[in-house]
């Protein structure tokens, strides 16, 4: 099968939303699927408000319209909400191509915690954006439910894997601080409520791995912190196996990607009782997720290392992949009917050249 994706996160941007999609391609690669992507890469791009890691990638719509014309793919994913997503989405639709869509990320919260956005309207302007797909993938049930109340549609399950050989349990890492050693990794901004685990009042080391607008501010207001930066690959891993518990205070995530990573590096979890955790973690088995943070994390520091190791096993980015092509639909239509777009009467011209 011939799958097309276009989304707005792709690298150098480390986030859960580029992993998954990077992870789900190459297992789609492994599966004997050729897999093409559409990226902010080599286009002219903008950088994010608030959030400048993200290129935007604004007026590509012709592009994206051709690119399609070219690919001609069996299957079209459109996985972000971005400049990409919508034009993919306009293209599609135009093009008479039936589609699947994701929602990967709360912007409903993000955008209401910087600025006095209501999460009615985003919520309006997303469900409008969805509607036009066959089907809207979602990470967990309490994202699907929250959705339906929400008044969106056509919902279906798509859930997540760990790399479990890279995230593992590593009797040689350590780090030289007092213990317990107390982990946060991901982006450093408001959003994140990282400042609840800087300020939950815990014994131990607190340690925040990534960066972000929130940085500075964070490292001047809590000196006792090891702030450590952004990490990669083996020195995330590596830190990660070195702590005893890993604090997620999000209130905003559709999952929490790094929850996993920590898993299955033997690290129970401190969250609180919110969208993501409540999907991901069995409470008081390989977590503890409560209202305050302090008590989530006395009670993650009980937890046995080895069942949070074990249960991790269990999340396989192949078994993912599965999911997500089962919720593919049929890219029925692929040449427009109506009228052709700018882009195919474009395409057409060069192939038959001068």
């Amino acid at each position: 099968m011939k799958i097309a994706i276009v989304t707005d996160a792709w690298r150098p941007q480390t986030n859960g939303v580029v992993t998954t999609l990077t992870r789900t391609a190459a297992c789609l690669t492994g599966f004997g699927h050729h897999v093409a992507v559409m990226t902010p890469d080599g286009l002219r791009t903008v950088p994010c408000p608030t959030y400048p890691e993200i290129r935007l990638a604004l007026g590509q719509g012709r592009r994206v319209e051709e690119w399609l014309e070219r690919e001609s793919p069996d299957a079209l994913h459109v996985a972000t909400e971005g400049p990409l997503g919508v034009a993919a989405r306009r293209a599609a639709r135009r093009s008479g191509l039936r589609f699947t869509t994701s929602y990967h990320t709360q912007f409903p919260q993000y955008l209401a915690a910087r600025y006095p956005i209501p999460p009615a309207v985003t919520y309006a302007w997303l469900r409008r954006f969805h509607s036009a797909a066959e089907r809207t993938m979602v990470a967990t049930r309490v994202v699907r439910e929250d959705l339906k109340r929400h008044g969106f549609a056509n919902l279906v399950q798509w859930t997540r894997g760990v790399d479990t050989a890279l995230f593992r349990p590593r009797a040689e890492a350590t780090l030289p601080y007092p213990r317990p050693i107390l982990v946060y990794a991901g982006r450093v901004a408001v959003e994140k409520s990282v400042e609840d685990f800087l300020r939950a009042d815990v014994p131990g080391t607190k340690v925040v791995i990534g960066g972000g607008p929130a940085l500075a501010d964070l490292q001047a207001r809590y000196p006792a912190a090891v702030f450590t930066g952004y990490r990669y690959g083996e020195d995330l891993a590596t830190l990660l196996a070195a702590a005893d518990c890993f604090v997620f205070p999000s209130r905003t995530d559709t999952f929490g990607l790094v929850m996993l990573e920590a898993l299955a590096s033997g690290l129970p979890v401190a969250a609180y009782p919110v969208t993501g955790p409540i999907d991901v973690i069995r409470d008081g088995e390989v977590g503890c997720l409560r209202e305050h943070l302090a008590d989530a994390i006395d009670g993650a520091l009980r937890i046995d290392p080895a069942r949070c190791r074990e249960y991790a096993l269990g999340f396989r980015w192949e078994n993912a992949t599965r999911e997500f092509l089962g919720n593919l639909v049929e890219a029925r239509g692929r040449v427009p009917v109506r009228r052709p777009t700018v882009a195919s009467a474009r395409l057409a011209a060069r192939r038959r050249g001068p």
